[in-house]
């Protein structure tokens, strides 16, 4: 799973006047400079920074935990749920580690620090055709962080924990904002799969243009939600993608179209096209197509046909995003319609982007298919 880089910048130039105005030089001293803006779009100012230039081992429990010598990284869950009644939502909680600079120095502070989080939580009302989302900035400093023994993530009260080893579930979500709140556990129904080649998931040509990309992407969820002041027991499935590096995309990648797809005969499909600025598809764009007895393999650029279908226009202006695509899978047999289940899924924080539940329609060798997923949508607002 990929997140923003540059479009992140607004966020950034918060976080560094918070800091300025509360504790002195608790961030580094170029923070608002022209390093944090290489620090979000690629090889300009990666040096100093751990790199991801080709595969290696994984080494669990540790790579759950934190990898603070890398620019960025991510904690990163979906799903779709539920109710008694029928009722169905989406929801998506994702914590987010960036480093502002490689060399702190000497700090007078002892709040000093160079690592900060942001955190995103949504929730999609299908039925009410309604989406809630919430963000939350802050820096490390005990007020956010990863642990590894036991298995933790978490900025203030919002908070993904598991246990301990390399397989850390059940894992817990708990996190509230101000109109609605998420308990949930969630089991693992496949094993972890290594996204890319063995785990390196390459974006461009530079070798540095690369992450450690991994997912789990059939988890049973279970749990509550609060809405409206009701309490609602909900079950349903999930997906969660971990993934760090330091300079991923590259100059004139412009954003992308990411899909999680879990269908109802056991397969789960992630794909992404990287969209470029003179409207082209980034060949290195793949993908991974997850059996339902848990093997994987490789989807490469020519294994999949996507195309848009729909558009929505966002009411805060500037941005027009695809809500209904068609996904061909020649070699799988798979011709599958995709469409948002509720239009307007468009987060409008700190910077905007497009995350919400899909729901799948489709053919497969052996007859109809059908099944639930999501998408995130970046770069497609015209002031990126």
């Amino acid at each position: 799973m990929m997140r923003p880089y540059r479009w992140l910048f607004p966020v950034w130039l918060l976080l560094a006047a918070c800091s300025d105005a509360q504790h002195e030089q608790s961030q580094p001293d170029d923070v608002a400079g022209s390093g944090m803006l290489g620090a979000l779009s690629g090889e300009a100012e990666a040096e100093g920074y751990a790199r991801v230039t080709g595969p290696r081992d994984f080494d669990f429990p540790d790579d759950h935990g934190p990898h603070p010598d890398y620019r960025h990284e991510w904690w990163y869950v979906t799903g779709n749920l539920a109710a008694d009644d029928g009722r169905r939502f989406g929801y998506q909680i994702t914590f987010f580690r960036f480093n502002v600079s490689p060399d702190m120095g000497q700090r007078a502070s002892p709040l000093a620090g160079n690592q900060v989080w942001m955190a995103h939580l949504a929730l999609t009302d299908v039925d009410r055709e309604r989406f809630l989302h919430e963000e939350r900035l802050s820096r490390g400093s005990g007020l956010a962080g990863a642990a590894v023994e036991p298995f933790r993530v978490w900025l203030d009260d919002w908070r993904l924990s598991g246990g301990e080893g390399a397989d850390p579930f059940p894992l817990r979500i708990q996190a509230s904002a101000d109109d609605f709140a998420l308990d949930l556990e969630l089991e693992a129904r496949k094993p972890l799969v290594l996204q890319g080649d063995a785990g390196y998931s390459r974006k461009g040509d530079a070798p540095g243009n690369a992450s450690f990309y991994y997912s789990w992407t059939r988890l049973a969820a279970a749990g509550e939600l609060m809405l409206d002041g009701e309490e609602i027991a909900v079950s349903g499935t999930s997906w969660m993608d971990r993934e760090w590096g330091t300079s991923t995309l590259s100059e004139n990648q412009r954003g992308w179209d990411w899909f999680s797809i879990q269908l109802d005969d056991g397969r789960d499909i992630m794909f992404y096209h990287l969209r470029l600025d003179d409207g082209g598809i980034e060949p290195r764009s793949k993908g991974l197509l997850v059996d339902a007895d848990g093997d994987s393999r490789l989807l490469s650029l020519d294994d999949v046909e996507l195309e848009s279908r729909r558009y929505w226009e966002s009411p805060a202006g500037d941005a027009r995003y695809p809500v209904a695509w068609r996904m061909i899978l020649p070699g799988e047999g798979l011709e599958l319609e995709l469409e948002a289940q509720v239009d307007d899924q468009e987060l409008r924080n700190g910077f905007r982007y497009w995350e919400g539940t899909i729901r799948v329609r489709g053919e497969g060798a052996d007859g109809p298919v059908r099944g639930y997923g999501y998408a995130e949508l970046t770069g497609y607002t015209t002031s990126d």
